[in-house]
Formats: C-alpha cells, sequence, structure tokens
C-alpha cells in the first residue's frame, strides 16, 4: 500500500504575518497577499504556513484570493513558538549587503537579539534596522523559525559597556587574541552576547574599555583573520554548540 501523503505538503509557502494567529478565518492583504497570489500562485485550496511571532505557527488554507487580498481559513497549530536561547549579537553595522548578509545568518543561527553598535572605526553608523528585520524574517521563513528576533536601535560602545547588564557574559572576538571561544563558552552559562567590532577592529582604547567591563571574556576565533561578518556567524554558531540550542 503506498504511504499516505505528508500534509501539508513541503512546497507549501510560509510567510510571517504581523498580527497574532487564531482558529478561524482571516483576511490577508498588502505585501503578503501579492506574494502568495501573485508570487507563488495560490489558488483557492491551497494551503499556508503562517507564522506570528507570538503563538506559533499555523496551517491555514485559502478560500478566496483576489489580486490585492485573499481570505483563510486557519485550521491547525502545527506548533508553538519556540523557546529562543538567550544570546544577543552585538555587532559594528557593516556595509550594505555583508550587514545583510550577517543579519539573515543571525537569524538562521537563533540569536534572540542583533544591537549595532557603533565604535570610532564603523563604516555605516546609522544602519536600516527595518532593512535588517525585513532579512531576519525572510531568513526565518526559509528556516523554519516561529520567532523573529529583535533588532534594536543603534547604539555606542561606550553607552553599550556602561549599561551592560550583570548577569550576561559578553564574548568579545579579541584580534590580538583571547581564550578559545568553545572553552570559554562552555565556562560561562547563562545569558550572553557576542561582540563584534568593525573592518580594522577595536582601537586601543575600545579594547581596554571592554576588558574593563567585569562581564567580558577576550576570545579567540581561530588562527586565521576572519570578516567582521564571518566571525560573527562564527562565533554565534559556536555558542550554540557550547550553551545554546544546538546540542538538543
Amino acid at each position: 500500500m503506498p504511504a499516505t501523503p505528508a500534509w501539508p505538503p513541503q512546497s507549501t509557502p510560509r510567510l510571517f504575518v504581523d498580527t497574532p494567529l487564531a482558529l478561524g478565518a482571516r483576511a490577508i492583504d498588502g505585501p503578503a497577499a501579492h506574494y502568495l497570489a501573485g508570487v507563488m500562485r495560490m489558488k483557492v485550496g491551497d494551503p499556508v504556513k503562517l507564522f506570528d511571532d507570538v503563538s506559533g505557527e499555523w496551517l491555514a488554507i485559502a478560500t478566496s484570493v483576489g489580486r490585492r487580498d485573499l481570505m483563510i481559513d486557519v485550521t491547525e497549530c502545527l506548533r508553538p513558538r519556540e523557546p529562543v536561547p538567550d544570546l544577543w549579537l552585538c555587532a559594528a553595522p557593516l556595509k550594505k549587503g555583508r550587514v545583510d548578509w550577517m543579519a539573515e545568518k543571525a537569524c538562521e543561527l537563533g540569536v534572540a537579539r542583533l544591537i549595532p553598535v557603533v565604535t570610532r572605526r564603523t563604516v555605516v553608523d546609522k544602519p536600516n534596522t527595518d532593512r535588517l528585520r525585513t532579512h531576519m524574517i525572510e531568513a526565518a521563513e526559509q528556516c523554519g523559525r516561529t520567532a523573529i528576533p529583535e533588532v534594536a536601535e543603534p547604539v555606542k560602545l561606550t553607552a553599550l559597556l556602561r549599561d551592560w547588564p550583570a548577569e550576561r557574559a559578553l564574548f568579545f572576538a579579541d584580534e590580538t587574541g583571547g581564550v578559545p571561544a568553545l572553552e570559554a563558552m562552555r565556562a560561562r552559562a547563562g545569558p550572553a552576547a557576542v561582540l563584534i567590532g568593525p573592518e580594522g577592529g577595536f582601537d586601543s582604547d575600545e579594547r581596554e574599555a571592554i576588558r574593563g567591563c567585569a562581564q567580558a571574556v577576550g576570545i579567540g576565533l581561530g588562527p586565521r583573520i576572519l570578516r567582521a561578518e564571518t566571525a560573527a556567524a562564527a562565533a554565534v554558531a559556536l555558542w550554540m554548540a557550547a550553551a545554546g540550542d544546538w546540542r538538543q
């Protein structure tokens, strides 16, 4: 006997909606409707997976499809909102394209919060946080996340260090050397953050200021010099393996 096809099919589109979901009918309009009707060519009866960063992921069926809006029937909660590891990524903004890539990978890897940090060598001191959040939403749609990382407003490094919470470890990628990252992260359980400098790195005064923060731990990321966005992805991946949800 042939196996029963999985429902919904793997090709089912998956979309973020910015209002809480529940069982029953609802309307979708704007960019989401354009994507489903115009790009995905969704028809009446087709399934769609929706998630809202609050209640989890839901299965819905299209009941009416127009050019600019559609009606769906939310039929089933597929899974609740995921538990999010308590890791922040604090990173100096990079040029457009590279910072977009970093935000995308931060979402895929599971960070809870992205904080753009302005340093003396920062190339872009006013990043477009709305665009970064859009990239994170697109990454969440692709990778199956049901929680969207928070994107904070840019903050100067001095203010970040001044107000740093006492209970949160701060692992900063120190290009002059530090404790091997995996070793340091395994030794410090609990809430944490990774701090990545700009192109060209922190200057000597900034490095001393970071080291003066009681929660700061300088870490090394191997024998090669990494670009800032690569260092961010590598450090987050190591923390997830050492203390995050990759251990499950």
